[in-house]
């Protein structure tokens, strides 16, 4: 299969490159390097450095390159960016991710495989979360990654794409080759292995959640996880092509049971065998107590299940790679 994956520059996408090459399958990478790594991007893939957004280019190269299914990873991913600059998320992901489709439809590409997000759920009535709770989006960037699922039953139902969107919470770990490099860094465990570097406290907000030790519960997935859960998401588009299933599925992604702020805490003081600076912070607002997504539907449509779930080994992975490359990617 020849796949188009946008922000595979990225660090969701860059590892999910890896997984698909070593899958046998022949990969281009469309990434405007707005935020991802160029140096991300294995030299086996050839690589665009071209936003996904620009219909008339991703056409091109869609048509000159045989493309025959698109990973959409691309989007602005920060929730309180996205309150306070709601036009630049609706701008990106969703006008945007249109033009993409569009340009799908313009070659006759009917595979895609979309990197949603558990956000699209808000804040829910009961956990783990299945696939049937309301879309209840508390955010622009939830609103805008439901959104866009939307569009994709709609295009699913009149010009025959099948797609497959998969939402997950939290990505953690890394490849040998890939790991989380962003700037500003918003991710937990990121940041607390920053303050192992830095001696520089990590701020833990909120320690009077209903939960057993009054931080929040959440859950994760190992970037490794959620790269296999690509593959077989896009392998099961060919599938439901041949049996004529229905155009537009969304499915859940993640452990089923969560882990605390303090569990997360506790789990990289194993992984570096040192204690972690940290202090406690007022609750953000809009953070629920539990989000925990299950993943049996995923597990029975897809054989997917995760099998890097431990703290320790999402953990651990991510510090081995911080500490290969302490100045993150060379063009940084």
């Amino acid at each position: 299969m020849r796949i188009l994956v946008s922000g595979g520059a990225g660090y969701v996408g860059a590892v999910t490159v890896e997984r698909l090459l070593a899958a046998g399958h022949s990969v281009s990478v469309l990434d405007d390097c707005s935020t991802g790594h160029a140096a991300a991007v294995p030299a086996e893939a050839q690589f665009s450095r071209t936003s996904y957004a620009d219909g008339d280019a991703v056409a091109r190269l869609l048509a000159d390159q045989g493309i025959d299914a698109i990973l959409h990873c691309a989007a602005r991913s920060l929730v309180g960016e996205s309150i306070q600059e709601p036009a630049i998320y609706y701008r990106a992901n969703v006008v945007g991710g249109i033009a993409l489709l569009d340009a799908a439809r313009s070659v006759g590409l009917r595979r895609f495989v979309f990197s949603s997000t558990a956000a699209v759920y808000g804040v829910p009535a009961r956990t783990p979360i299945s696939e049937t709770a309301p879309l209840n989006p508390i955010n622009p960037y939830g609103e805008s990654k439901r959104t866009f699922e939307g569009a994709l039953r709609w295009y699913g139902s009149a010009y025959g794409l099948h797609s497959v969107s998969l939402r997950y919470f939290n990505v953690a770990g890394a490849s040998q080759r890939n790991g989380e490099d962003h700037d500003p860094e918003t991710h937990l465990i990121p940041n607390i292995l920053a303050a192992v570097e830095s001696d520089r406290p990590v701020t833990l907000f909120g320690d009077d959640y209903p939960t057993p030790d009054g931080t929040p519960i959440r859950d994760y997935i190992h970037v490794e996880d959620l790269a296999e859960a690509h593959l077989a998401a896009l392998e099961a588009t060919g599938r439901e092509l041949a049996a004529g299933a229905p155009a537009a599925i969304a499915l859940n992604l993640g452990t089923g049971s969560g882990f605390s702020v303090k569990a997360v805490l506790r789990a990289a003081e194993e992984v570096v065998g040192a204690p972690i600076p940290s202090t406690t912070g007022p609750r953000r607002a809009g953070d629920p107590p539990i989000l925990v997504a299950s993943a049996d539907r995923a597990h029975e449509i897809l054989g997917w299940a995760p099998r890097q779930g431990s703290l320790t080994e999402m953990i651990g992975s991510a510090w081995a790679w911080r500490q290969a490359h302490p100045g993150g990617y060379p063009d940084q």
